[in-house]
Parts: C-alpha cells; sequence; structure tokens
C-alpha cells in the first residue's frame, strides 16, 4: 500500500467591532472586480475593506455584499499662490512612482492627491503634469501627517502585483518591509504608506469577562484583551493550537465551549498579543508546459551512483552489487525516472542546461562541497539532491548566500531549516494529521483502538489530539468489544484509528465494527502501514466493507497520462517503474516546469500547488525557515476492490 498525508489549513479571518452603520455603505461585487478597483470607486483603501470584511483576503465572490467605510470627504483647499510664488508643476516620466515624487518635493502623499483629485480614480500615468503644492500651503493647512496604508499578503500575490498595485516599486516595498527581502509571506502585514506607529493597538473585540475566572491548573497567558476568532471548515484543536502558539488546554480554558468540540462557525477569544499566521490552502493547477521566457535553465542532479566505490569493489561484481544494494537500486530507479522527465521537457521545447553529478554521499560524508566549488553551481538555478538530509543541509548551506533552491528529493526527516531546502516528503507526524484533520472536517467521532506496545502512537494521539477517546483493552490487551461500541455515537461518522499488529486484536475489533453497521455508521483508518492487514488471516472482503481508510504519500493513478508514462518507461527501460522511478520523474518534471515559468521557483511554490504521476507538491514555509511539503491523498478500499480516493 502506498500512503499519504494531508494537512488542511485555511485563512484566518478576525471579527473586529462593527462600525456604525451610519459611517458605512454596501457594495455588491460585480464579476472581474477587485478590492483594488472597489477601494478606488469609493476612495478608500484596500485595508479599510479588509478591516470590516475579512473574509473577502480568501477571494471576491460575484454578488456578495462588502461593507465599505464611508470617506470622510474632507478636502484640502488649495490655496492661492501667494504674489511672487510661482506654482511648481511635474510631468510625469517613465518609471517613476507617487513615492518618488512625493520623496523628491517633500509633499505627503495626502497632500499631492488633494491638489491632484483625478489620481484617485486614474493613478499615475505618463505624461500627466501634476500640481506640487508647496511647504508653506502644507503647514497653513496644521502640518498634514501622512495617512498609514497597511496591506495583508493575499495567497498568489507577488512583490510585483502589490507594488503595482500601490503605484511604488519593489525596492520601495523592500525598503519599508525589509522582513521580506527574501521571501513574501502569505498573511504579512506590509506597511505601504506613511509610517508605522512604535506600538500599534490591535482592535479589541472582547474584553474579557471578571466572573470567568478558570481553575484549570494550565499557565497564565498574559492578556487583557482579546479577538475574536470564527472557525473555519477543516480547523481543529490541534491546528488551532499550532497557529496560535497556545497549547490545547490554554484555549479550552479560555474557551470552555472547547472541551465538547471545534464546530465551524464558533467565535473563540483568542489573546490579542498573540500573532496568528494566516496559511491559505494553494490551489492545485497546471503549469505552463511552454515557455516565452529564452534564457537556458540550469539544473543540476546531485545522485548518490558512488562510482568510485563500486570500481574499486574488486569482489563483488556489479551484477552481485545491483543484487545486494538496494540503495544504489533507489539511485537506479530514481535516475532512470529523472531520465525519462527530462525526455519529456526536451520534447515540449524547454531550454535547460541538465549536470548530473556523483554526490560520491553516505549518511555522513559527501562529495558536495567540492563538486559545488568545481562546477560553479552557485549559478544553479535549482538543485535537486542529495538523498540524505544532513548532505541536502550541507549543499543549502553553502548555496544560501546565492538564493539557490535545494530539492530534498527522498528524506522524511526535518533537520537544520534554511531557507533554500525545499522539503518535496512530507514529515511522518504530518502523515498521521493529515488523517486526523481529515476525519474532523467531515465532522466524525474519532476512537482510537491501540495496542499498547505502541506507546509512541498513544502518547502522539494524546499530546496533539486530546478529542480522540480511546477504548478499553482487557487484562489481556485485546480490545473490549463492549466497551468500543459504547463510544459509538449516532448519526454521525464514527471512525475508529486501529493501530496493533495483533491478528487477534485486529479480527476483534473488525468484528464488533461489522456488527455494529446495523446501528451505527463506522469506517476503518490506520495511520501507517500494517502489514497483518495483508496477510491471508485478514479477510480483505471485510476492509472493503468498512472501507479502510489511511494517509498517502501516494496515489494509485490509472490516468491516461499515468498508463503512457508506465507504458515508454517499460519500452525505455525493459521493466515497470518503481516508486522510486516515478518519484524521480515527479520531482524532476515538476522543478523544470517551475523553473520553464516567467516568474522565479520561489514564486511558482508560494502560489501553485501541482500534481504529477504519483505525487504532489503543495508547498507551504516553515515558522523557522525552509519549505515543507503538504500535498494530500486521502485514500480508502473501496466495495468495488479498488483503492479510491476520498473527498
Amino acid at each position: 500500500m502506498k500512503y499519504f498525508f494531508a494537512i488542511c489549513m485555511t485563512a484566518l479571518c478576525f471579527n473586529f467591532s462593527v462600525f456604525a452603520q451610519s459611517k458605512t455603505t454596501t457594495h455588491k461585487v460585480e464579476k472581474g472586480e477587485t478590492i483594488s478597483q472597489i477601494a478606488q470607486k469609493y476612495n478608500v483603501t484596500p485595508y479599510d475593506i479588509y478591516q470590516l470584511n475579512p473574509d473577502a483576503q480568501t477571494g471576491l465572490k460575484p454578488n456578495s455584499v462588502l461593507l465599505i467605510p464611508k470617506s470622510s470627504g474632507k478636502q484640502l483647499a488649495i490655496l492661492p499662490t501667494k504674489k511672487g510664488n510661482v506654482a511648481v508643476t511635474h510631468e510625469v516620466l517613465p518609471k517613476e512612482t507617487l513615492y518618488g515624487i512625493e520623496k523628491k518635493y517633500g509633499v505627503s502623499d495626502e497632500a499631492l492627491k488633494q491638489a491632484n483629485p483625478f489620481l484617485e480614480k486614474e493613478g499615475l500615468q505618463i505624461g500627466q503634469s501634476l500640481i506640487i503644492p508647496s511647504n508653506k500651503i502644507q503647514k497653513s493647512t496644521a502640518a498634514i501627517s501622512e495617512k498609514v496604508v497597511f496591506h495583508y499578503v493575499l495567497p498568489k500575490e507577488t512583490k510585483y502585483s502589490i507594488a503595482k498595485q500601490y503605484g511604488i516599486t519593489i525596492e520601495e516595498l523592500e525598503r519599508k518591509n525589509p522582513e521580506v527581502v527574501s521571501n513574501l509571506p502569505e498573511g504579512f502585514k506590509l506597511l505601504i504608506k506613511g509610517k508605522a506607529p512604535k506600538a500599534e493597538k490591535i482592535p479589541t473585540a472582547i474584553e474579557p469577562k471578571k466572573e470567568a475566572v478558570v481553575t484549570n491548573p494550565v499557565k497564565t497567558i498574559p492578556a487583557t484583551n482579546y479577538l475574536n476568532y470564527v472557525v473555519k471548515p477543516k480547523e481543529t484543536l490541534y491546528s488551532l493550537s499550532k497557529m496560535t502558539g497556545v497549547t490545547q488546554e490554554e484555549l479550552i480554558a479560555i474557551n470552555p465551549e472547547l472541551a465538547q468540540g471545534v464546530i465551524e462557525g464558533m467565535v473563540l477569544r483568542i489573546p490579542a498579543a498573540l500573532v496568528l499566521t494566516p496559511e491559505s490552502k494553494k490551489e492545485y493547477a497546471e503549469l505552463s508546459k511552454s515557455s516565452s521566457n529564452n534564457n537556458r535553465k540550469k539544473l543540476t542532479l546531485l545522485l548518490p551512483f558512488n562510482v568510485s566505490k563500486i570500481e574499486g569493489d574488486t569482489v563483488n561484481s556489479m551484477v552481485t552489487r545491483l543484487k545486494k544494494d538496494k540503495f544504489l537500486n533507489m539511485t537506479l530507479d530514481f535516475y532512470a525516472g529523472a531520465l525519462m522527465a527530462i525526455d519529456s521537457a526536451k520534447t515540449l521545447g524547454l531550454n535547460f542546461e541538465i549536470n548530473i553529478l556523483d554526490s560520491e554521499e553516505t549518511k555522513n560524508s559527501s562529495a558536495v562541497a567540492s563538486l559545488i566549488q568545481k562546477n560553479n553551481l552557485e549559478v544553479a538555478d535549482a538543485i535537486i539532491g542529495p538523498f540524505y538530509q544532513s548532505n541536502v543541509e550541507k549543499t543549502a548551506e553553502i548555496l544560501l548566500p546565492n538564493q539557490v533552491p535545494v530539492i530534498s528529493p527522498l528524506s522524511k526527516d526535518l533537520g537544520v531549516s534554511y531557507a533554500n531546502i525545499f522539503q518535496s516528503i512530507p514529515d511522518p507526524d504530518a502523515v498521521k494529521n493529515a488523517m486526523f484533520d481529515y476525519m474532523r472536517s467531515k465532522g466524525g467521532n474519532i476512537v482510537a483502538v491501540v495496542d499498547r506496545k505502541k506507546g509512541s502512537v498513544i502518547q502522539f494521539i494524546k499530546e496533539n489530539h486530546k478529542d480522540v477517546r480511546f477504548a478499553a483493552l482487557n487484562a489481556n490487551g485485546g480490545v473490549s468489544p463492549e466497551n468500543l461500541k459504547s463510544l459509538f455515537v449516532k448519526d454521525k461518522m464514527n471512525y475508529v484509528v486501529m493501530e496493533t499488529a495483533n491478528t487477534g486484536m485486529i479480527k476483534s475489533t473488525i468484528a464488533t465494527m461489522l456488527g455494529a453497521m446495523a446501528s451505527y455508521k463506522v469506517q476503518l483508518v490506520i495511520l501507517e502501514p500494517n502489514e497483518t492487514l495483508d496477510t491471508d488471516e485478514i479477510s480483505y472482503v471485510n476492509l472493503t466493507k468498512l472501507k479502510l481508510m489511511y494517509p498517502s504519500v501516494t496515489r494509485e493513478n490509472e490516468s491516461p497520462e499515468a498508463l503512457i508514462f508506465q507504458k515508454e518507461f517499460r519500452e525505455k527501460n525493459k521493466i515497470d517503474p518503481s516508486d522510486f522511478a516515478t518519484r524521480g520523474f515527479d520531482v524532476t518534471f515538476d522543478t523544470m516546469l517551475r523553473l520553464s515559468q516567467d516568474v522565479k521557483y520561489q514564486e511558482t511554490i508560494d502560489s501553485t500547488a501541482t500534481e504529477q504521476i504519483d505525487n504532489k507538491f503543495e508547498f507551504y514555509k516553515k515558522g523557522d525557515g525552509g519549505y515543507i511539503n503538504k500535498g494530500i491523498y486521502i485514500l480508502y478500499y473501496d466495495t468495488d476492490l479498488t483503492i479510491k480516493e476520498a473527498n
């Protein structure tokens, strides 16, 4: 069986205090309209609209209604020019921005737009003649301070699109926000115009009630103000805890209703002092398979052939080594798949310089340092490999000053998080969490049947998924059928997470679930591969009746594209592609397609999730640097004896 994981994260939405009705108007969204266009229409900023309509940050839907703050309507009277003063005008030149013009003449953004009202509707255009208000006029109007404008980074936005939206350059954007020079995180609060106050006050949604004294033995959260947070679809106590940085016990202490479970639409109190990091679910899309960019891209693969070791082996022949050396077989399979991807890219006319080097690696050593120096890999557009995580980290560390992306193709380990590492395989804990996230997204009742020998699994569930109830085990360590059935809930899907290699325990659990099917909805779930389920002692038909479900890093793909790949691989290599061969194709082809777009590799990572033959690539930035893959496959055994993807 092939196993995968999914972590469903959703965009955050704050529920701020609503403006008085007299201070707002409404706008019905038309198809194709953008926040920027609507803001210009009502003479407000996009940030003003987002404050009243936080859901708009995830996208606008036609016919939806937005609350729009009414513009103050105050116009700055342009005083007549005093005798002897000559009115200053400026003709807009190519590449000029409002920020640059305002800085040049020492005027504020508000003053310049008051003197040139057309800027609000038309924006800055080449050849426009602007009236530049004098400093004396500004001073006579009681020293107008420039309005502070912020922008929250939305999914798929780039520095270029944001700079263009506000009429500034990327350099100006980075100068005001030095934190985004190396990357642009979703949800980041960008300063666009004005000067940010030293201590920005976060709006208070709900003051804590004095009578709500919590006696639970958890550490006190030092917060006097709270924000409202509306629970989004598919969110869990685990994901809320991870998002806020507050433990599950602390969240329940602040919001006692959470003890009954997380429900979509719940309004939770979140300490205002916390910085939430929203992470919108990326949309899956096909990358363009043609390139208008004629620049030749440089891609290097660092693969552990260990040729010198093979040549120095005077005892074993190559045939013997291929029979014994699983690591070498894995490398050759990955290499064969990568070659298929390179041929496919060539057929599409993609312009690449491919460099395949022997990383000569073991778990504790490699030749990457000398290879980087000898082959000038500092100018590479991307590196795939090495295989061992420690060697990936060493490669990334050396190439970090040059910001060369290093794609880790096979390792599941999470070590040192360099900003240029792209971990293409999810870590095991993320795989398990994906399964729990899926079950909760369906509103299921989750029960765990876990062998006492599986101590690490028991600990993982207790620490990360406190709403899961454990079935009692009898004195011999077997499951208690009566107790298990007593934990089932009517009118809900009852997911039974079974983790044991004990055949008797498996049979007892399955029998109890089959017996309960007349009265309850039940489904069997596993978190990790279980070889016992593949033995003749366990009925495959019973597993299909219970629709055995599991998370998987790959899928069972029988699409026309997958069948073509398998056929061509067989013709070239006289053998069916292994999992490593398919992964070699998927990782290499996906990387080449991303490099062939008209934007940088990292920008495609930030904006687009992709799916190849058997693997998905849905990367998100880690809090401590680097990227991890959160692609999703939740699979189950169907009654027609096939494996399908759960919806």
